[in-house]
């Protein structure tokens, strides 16, 4: 009979190759189950039980969100939760191969609190998109990047993979997202507009669509931006545009959906615009564009 360990490292394997999981989705896996079977100084499946989970999340519970020994933050139960995603995951995939451990089943997730959104004004959106970004390489690029994420409502790490071979032709394009699933979004002209110019400025050859200005001083060279330098774009622009809230790249993909359903897009169709695979997730949404329920609200509450 394989170790946990082995089994641990077969199941990544198959999650890579089998489930064409992404590599960092492994690499999270890999750390969330090697935490777990440290803690638990276990070999074999069948010492996976009731207790023991318990006991990995008790200590889970516990545990600081940083070395620094007055830090008295705890891991938040979203961050609990993915532990023990990745435990079960491991769990079922021990029962597919009629290795006796503890059900899957047998592990609740911690509920969490619902999720709140990053939100800005419709007024603070234009504020932000009409920013003056500059007539340089590095302002069209900003620009391009605001409008893209906007027009498009793309992850910032689907933002940071796309290529400067990009098909402006047509106002369509695919994009490979989570766990390899592709899917379809749309450009909008101003957005094609502003990355057609940018483009018309790169001098250099590198392969990817968004990459530092030669004004712009960079730690390690590499090839495109990285999601904290567009995070950290986002971030400035809305500062020039006057806004206080926290803005960044997760906040345009959040307003994409907001503008959608506030003006009549159903939530099937916005599921698929944005690459969620559960519906579930793409609800959240509904709680701060439902105009109907509001207008419900206004017209009938407290009238006596």
């Amino acid at each position: 009979m394989a170790s946990l360990k082995q089994l641990k490292t077969q199941f990544l394997e198959y999650i890579e190759i089998e489930r064409g999981r992404s590599l960092k989705t492994v690499e999270n896996y890999d750390r969330y189950l090697t935490r777990f079977l440290d803690f638990i100084k276990k070999d074999k499946p069948e010492d996976i039980t009731d207790g023991v989970v318990r006991e990995f999340r008790l200590w889970l519970n516990r545990q600081a969100t940083s070395q620094d020994k007055n830090n008295t933050d705890t891991l938040s139960k979203k961050t609990q939760n993915y532990y023990l995603i990745a435990i079960r995951a491991f769990l079922k995939y021990l029962a597919r191969q009629e290795i006796k451990t503890l059900p899957a089943e047998r592990i609740e997730l911690a509920k969490v609190n619902e999720r709140s959104l990053d939100l800005i004004t419709q007024a603070e959106l234009k504020r932000l998109l009409d920013v003056k970004t500059g007539t340089d390489l590095k302002g069209i690029r900003n620009k391009a990047i605001l409008e893209l994420l906007f027009s498009t409502g793309l992850r910032v790490s689907e933002l940071c993979s796309l290529k400067r071979d990009i098909d402006l032709a047509s106002d369509e394009l695919s994009i490979r997202g989570k766990g390899g699933k592709v899917r379809v979004v749309f450009i909008s002209e101003d957005a094609k507009k502003y990355v057609k110019d940018y483009l018309k400025m790169r001098k250099d050859m590198k392969d990817a669509l968004f990459v530092h200005a030669d004004n712009e001083v960079t730690g390690k060279e590499s090839d495109g931006l990285t999601r904290r330098t567009i995070e950290r774009i986002v971030k400035q622009q809305a500062i020039k545009a006057g806004i206080s809230k926290r803005v960044t790249p997760h906040t345009m993909r959040h307003l994409f959906a907001t503008d959608l359903l506030g003006n009549g897009a159903d939530i099937r169709s916005v599921q698929a615009l944005l690459g969620h695979s559960s519906i579930i997730t793409t609800q959240i949404y509904t709680h701060v564009t439902d105009k109907h329920l509001h207008d419900i609200h206004k017209k009938f509450h407290n009238k006596k």
